[in-house]
């Protein structure tokens, strides 16, 4: 019975231990915080020359208002989603992966603009690791499908 419970104790240890610490996230200086030099993050405030971490924002015809009701309608409906920040704008959601249980935190910032063009900025990384083969740009090229075909009710 004690080797059963060392067990699952250990073994619920290592798997909380996967989420890893949340990093120190949001905006500074009207700019989602830089990718680390690892392959495991996205970021659409990256420079083109940074092909590793850079990806394009989302773009949106309308009010930030709209624009932020649309993507929340996306994140809610999304597996393992779990919207931790909403702000005027900037949201942040944490993803956590089926088996493993790691955490991916996810952002978007909504900078201020007079016309109705609206850029979506967005970061996605993981917090532990260094490869994520590929699975944060994939999300967010995932969100961004679902963002573009959104058809209101």
């Amino acid at each position: 019975m004690y080797k059963q419970i060392s067990i699952m104790t250990l073994s619920m240890m290592l798997l909380m231990g996967c989420s890893g610490t949340v990093p120190t996230l949001g905006i500074n200086n009207s700019q989602l915080t830089p990718c680390p030099n690892s392959p495991n993050c996205v970021n659409s405030q990256q420079t083109s020359a940074d092909e590793e971490h850079a990806i394009a924002p989302l773009y949106f015809s309308g009010t930030q208002q709209q624009a932020q009701v649309r993507l929340l309608h996306i994140l809610k409906t999304a597996e393992r989603a779990n919207i931790v920040v909403v702000e005027d704008d900037y949201i942040r959601v944490e993803f956590t992966s089926q088996i493993m249980r790691f955490v991916d935190d996810v952002e978007f910032y909504f900078p201020s603009t007079a016309a109705d063009k609206i850029t979506i900025h967005v970061r996605s990384a993981s917090r532990i690791g260094s490869s994520d083969f590929g699975v944060n740009r994939e999300r967010i090229e995932k969100i961004r499908g679902e963002f573009n075909a959104f058809k209101p009710q």
